[in-house]
């Protein structure tokens, strides 16, 4: 019952703002063809406005209530909210649908034209998983699984880490960093996520739903945030606390050294702790969840020892920068 009424006032909120702000732009563009793509657009918008009042109003006030550090550089922290608006409010998806919607078009088009509707995964216990907040629940859990394994892989594989290192250098970690990620990392990652849920039969408004949560839950985890949920919390739920150690110099992207290594000469592996997104369920099942009570410096362990020619990498401190070289990294010259 409270998720029919919540998602009712979404969408008269959504229409009232297609209808007032949203269309009247598009036809005053000439773009009238997009109106029913305009509207869907106008969901991300009003969902990412929701957002953004949630931070502003509830996670920014518990940042300066209980905070880890101080934050000392506001100009690596103003790029970070950038991304964040680059990204809740729609324009990263908007360039998105233009680059993957021939991909759809093309190929899941003639699927569904075919009769071919994808595994309803909702359908498995009719009268109990067609139910609307249980088969959220159930795409949660699934989604969230997926999602896990997409942070793994851009940890273990070398050229996504190359890219998703971007994420990692932040030194100073708020409630802005969870967007600060490389283009083409949010876009492979982005890509598998709707592929996945289009073949379970992820209904649009329960994606956003799904999505919307994801993203602030994952902006509570990097708030500069001195906050853990406890011995059984910790292990329901992402925590701050468990997810900073996903992001501490030298634990949370590194594997162990292995036996018969020097610890002092070992050059560091791929790998690491607290890979789950939602659920740390993933990281207690898989063996790659630390739940230490520690609050150690964030960043990447090439930001802070210098290589065998006295050089720190650099990461980039704007936008443009960043983006530059996370592709120099890519291709082997970063």
């Amino acid at each position: 019952m409270i998720f029919d009424a919540l998602s009712d006032v979404f969408s008269a909120a959504q229409v009232w703002l297609f209808e007032t702000v949203v269309q009247p732009v598009v036809f005053a563009v000439g773009l009238g063809g997009w109106v029913e793509d305009a509207f869907d657009a106008t969901g991300w918008l009003l969902v990412g406005v929701v957002q953004l009042a949630v931070m502003l109003a509830i996670i920014g006030p518990l940042e300066r209530l209980r905070p880890v550090y101080r934050v000392t550089d506001r100009a690596a922290v103003r790029t970070d909210v950038l991304y964040t608006l680059l990204h809740r409010l729609g324009l990263f998806r908007l360039v998105m649908f233009f680059l993957l919607q021939p991909f759809f078009d093309g190929v899941v088009g003639p699927l569904h034209a075919a009769g071919w509707n994808g595994w309803q995964l909702d359908a498995i216990w009719p009268g109990v998983t067609d139910v609307a907040w249980v088969s959220f629940l159930l795409y949660l859990v699934v989604m969230d699984f997926v999602d896990y394994w997409i942070h793994r892989g851009q940890h273990g594989l070398s050229w996504w880490w190359s890219l998703h290192s971007l994420h990692h250098s932040q030194r100073q970690m708020t409630m802005w960093s969870d967007n600060r990620n490389h283009l083409l990392d949010d876009a492979l990652r982005d890509l598998i996520f709707v592929v996945v849920a289009q073949l379970i039969g992820v209904a649009p408004g329960q994606f956003i739903a799904l999505v919307a949560l994801t993203q602030l839950s994952e902006s509570l985890q990097h708030a500069n945030l001195r906050l853990h949920f406890g011995t059984l919390g910790e292990r329901l739920w992402v925590s701050p606390r468990f997810h900073r150690l996903h992001h501490s110099i030298g634990l949370g992207h590194e594997a162990p050294v292995r036996d018969g290594e020097f610890a002092e000469k070992a050059i560091p592996r791929l790998g690491g702790h607290n890979f789950g997104v939602l659920l740390p369920w993933w990281d207690m099942l898989f063996r790659s969840g630390d739940f230490s009570h520690r609050y150690d410096p964030t960043g990447i362990r090439d930001q802070v020892e210098p290589d065998d020619q006295g050089r720190l990498r650099d990461y980039g401190r704007g936008f443009w920068a960043q983006q530059w070289l996370g592709l120099k990294r890519l291709a082997g010259q970063g």
